[in-house]
C-alpha cells in the first residue's frame, strides 16, 4: 500500500490523529471504554470455549490492534492466558510502541508479539492461521461495505475450524450491523453473541465458524498476497 493510501499511514508521531483517537480509554466513562470492556468480555468467553487441553498453543490475532489493551489484558488476566500465542498488526509506530510496553508491563510481551505493519496484506498473519481466535476491531466503521464483505469472508482462513471472530462496527444511520451479521452467516458462522448497549452507537458480536472452509480467495482460503482491505473512515467514536 503506497503511503497515504491508509488514514493510519498519517501517522508520523505521538501526536497522530490514531493516537488522539485512542485517548477516550482513558476515561472509563467514555464509547471507547465500554467498548473495550466488551471486546475483552467477548474475547475471555472465547477463550472458556476453546475446548481443554488444546493441541499446542491457542493463537489469537488481532488486526488493527492499536494499542491493544483489548488482547494484553485479557492474556495478564485469564487463566488460559500463558498458553496463548497471540500476534497483534499495527501500522502507527506509536500505538506500536504504546502496545508494546503495555505487554511488557503486564508480563506478557513473550506470548504477544506485537508487528508494525499494514494491518490490510495478509503476509503478516501467515505464520500465525489459521487462529483459534481473531478480533476485527476498529476496522467495520472504516471500510466499504464491499470491503467488509470480502474480509468477513477471508476469515474463513483466517480461523480454525471452531475458531471465533469478534467485530465491532458502530450503528450510525444508516445501520451496517446487520449486513454484517448477515455476511458472517453466509460465510459459514455462527453468531453467539451481539452487544448493541443502550445509549450508545457501538455494538460487538463473535461469530464462530462451524461452515465448510473455503477453496479460494473469494471464498475464504488464505492467500498470503491478499489484501483485505482499504481505509475509507475517519475513525469516527466508536468505529
Amino acid at each position: 500500500m503506497a503511503p497515504g493510501d491508509h488514514p493510519e499511514a498519517d501517522a508520523a508521531g505521538a501526536d497522530s490523529h490514531w493516537v488522539r483517537w485512542h485517548r477516550p480509554y482513558e476515561d472509563p466513562a467514555s464509547n471507547l471504554s465500554q467498548r473495550l470492556r466488551a471486546v475483552q468480555s467477548m474475547v475471555r468467553a472465547a477463550l472458556d470455549d476453546i475446548p481443554d487441553p488444546h493441541p499446542g498453543p491457542i493463537r489469537m490475532v488481532s488486526l488493527c490492534a492499536g494499542q491493544g489493551r483489548d488482547v494484553i489484558d485479557v492474556l495478564a488476566t485469564h487463566p488460559r492466558g500463558p498458553g496463548v500465542s497471540a500476534l497483534l498488526v499495527e501500522l502507527d509506530p506509536a500505538l506500536v510502541a504504546f502496545a508494546r510496553d503495555r505487554a511488557a508491563a503486564a508480563g506478557v510481551a513473550e506470548r504477544c508479539r506485537i508487528v508494525e505493519g499494514d494491518a490490510s496484506q495478509c503476509r503478516w498473519y501467515a505464520d500465525d492461521v489459521p487462529a483459534d481466535i481473531v478480533l476485527v476491531c476498529g476496522v467495520f466503521g472504516n471500510i466499504s461495505a464491499a470491503d467488509i464483505t470480502a474480509t468477513i469472508e477471508a476469515m474463513r482462513g483466517f480461523c480454525v475450524p471452531g475458531g471465533h471472530v469478534i467485530w465491532t462496527r458502530h450503528r450510525r444511520p444508516p445501520d451496517a450491523t446487520p449486513a454484517i451479521r448477515a455476511d458472517f452467516a453466509a460465510a459459514g458462522f455462527t453468531e453467539l453473541a451481539f452487544e448493541a448497549p443502550d445509549g450508545y452507537v457501538l455494538t460487538v458480536g463473535r461469530h464462530r465458524l462451524d461452515g465448510e472452509a473455503g477453496t479460494g480467495p473469494s471464498t475464504g482460503a488464505f492467500d498470503p498476497a491478499y489484501r483485505l482491505f482499504d481505509f475509507v473512515g475517519d475513525g469516527g467514536l466508536p468505529a
